[in-house]
């Protein structure tokens, strides 16, 4: 079943407000740029499992893609992004306080959204969501941490990718199996494999990040080499580089004034030597395992699994 269709439509039907347009403007500018709608999908797939009439959940799941936006808004600014989706930022179209402004007032109406949770599962929910947005602000808080330390584990590393970008899928699987009324078990097996899955996606991201062709990609490649973004590539790469290797890489760490294009080649140089796109896909793929293998225990029609096994199947193949 494709979802998106009526997802699109729920986006733009909501307007978010109106006056002044240069506040709602930009809202409904990287609300309309696109992308994988991967929350709203998870939410309408969850419930999928066990519920068919989807379309009474539609603008909830919506809710989530508009929470997710507002954190890209926000982010974009702290990492000084040209490009989302192949298009300027709100703050490179605009402004950085503009962005600010409309990021916050988004967050508001993301809780408007919410209200319309069915009473009985209001209260869990939004302390669900909450502990999950507070969440996804720490883990933006330690990746920009991670920037200026000089060292940073792989370990470190996981767990803040797995606050900054999977809980939110978790929740999403959260959130749309208890609107459908899964059992206890099915939620939080979902809400697991939203988080191992969401690990692998963000993985897949930083690989692309480096080795996405640009015109598919939609964002800047090489961004993350370019801020000395800790990814798992660069944790790996300081792991195994040795003597002219290390320092080359470190010098390219250290500089301050550089060619953006010539550290990306230069560092993209250094990860092929190391093998570390071998590496990160086996990270990748072991972190999509653990969540597959969830899919079975769940108590839901075969024809239903399979589909969100396919879903996630998509996920780890894209090149975008």
């Amino acid at each position: 079943m494709n979802f998106l269709p009526a997802i699109e439509k729920e986006i733009a039907r909501q307007k978010f407000g109106r006056q002044p347009e240069s506040l709602y403007e930009p809202i409904r500018y990287i609300m309309h740029l696109g992308g994988k709608r991967l929350r709203p999908v998870l939410v309408c797939l969850a419930y999928s499992l066990y519920k068919k009439e989807v379309q009474k959940i539609i603008p909830l799941a919506v809710a989530v893609e508009a929470f997710h936006n507002f954190t890209l808004l926000h982010d974009d600014i702290m990492d000084n992004a040209p490009l989302r989706r192949g298009k300027p930022t709100v703050h490179e179209k605009w402004n950085a306080n503009t962005a600010i402004l409309s990021g916050d007032v988004m967050l508001v109406k993301v809780y408007n959204m919410l209200l319309a949770l069915p009473d009985k599962h209001l209260k869990n929910l939004l302390r669900a969501f909450n502990t999950c947005a507070a969440e996804v602000c720490e883990g933006q808080q330690w990746d920009m941490e991670f920037e200026t330390r000089a060292t940073v584990t792989e370990k470190e590393y996981i767990n803040m990718i797995r606050l900054k970008t999977a809980v939110l899928l978790g929740f999403s699987l959260e959130l749309g199996a208890t609107l459908a009324g899964a059992p206890a078990k099915d939620r939080k097996l979902l809400r697991d494999m939203g988080w191992n899955i969401g690990i692998g996606f963000q993985l897949k991201d930083d690989l692309l990040d480096v080795y996405a062709d640009q015109k598919d990609f939609g964002k800047q490649v090489g961004g993350d080499i370019i801020a000395n973004k800790k990814t798992y590539l660069l944790i790996r790469a300081l792991e195994k580089a040795e003597g002219t290797q290390a320092t080359e890489l470190k010098k390219w760490l250290a500089a301050t004034s550089f060619d953006k294009a010539e550290k990306v080649q230069a560092v993209t140089a250094i990860y092929d030597a190391l093998n570390i796109r071998t590496d990160t896909e086996r990270k990748i793929k072991s972190y999509f395992k653990k969540g597959l293998g969830a899919i079975k225990k769940l108590s839901a029609p075969a024809a239903r699994l399979t589909q969100l096994e396919n879903y996630f199947l998509e996920l780890l193949a894209r090149q975008k």
